[in-house]
């Protein structure tokens, strides 16, 4: 089985963002009930939530946030 991906990520609006997965599916994701912890809880503040980058696995944030394809993928 090929290791799932976030090959390409848009920030929608509020928690949303929208993903493209490597085996070409799209998921729009409302992350607002999966930031919860030390290392999310900057990512409270929505205007340091818009600012992830893409990894070559998946988004992250400049403190080291990230969550895992495999799991953006089944929510």
């Amino acid at each position: 089985m090929e290791l799932i991906k976030v090959i390409n990520a848009r920030y929608i609006e509020g928690y949303k963002i929208e993903f493209q997965f490597s085996d070409g599916k799209i998921k729009i994701i409302d992350l607002s009930g999966e930031i919860y912890g030390e290392v999310f809880e900057p990512l409270k503040d929505l205007e340091y939530f818009k600012r992830f980058s893409l990894n070559p696995f998946t988004i992250e944030w400049e403190n080291g946030a990230d969550f895992a394809p495999e799991y953006l993928y089944r929510i």
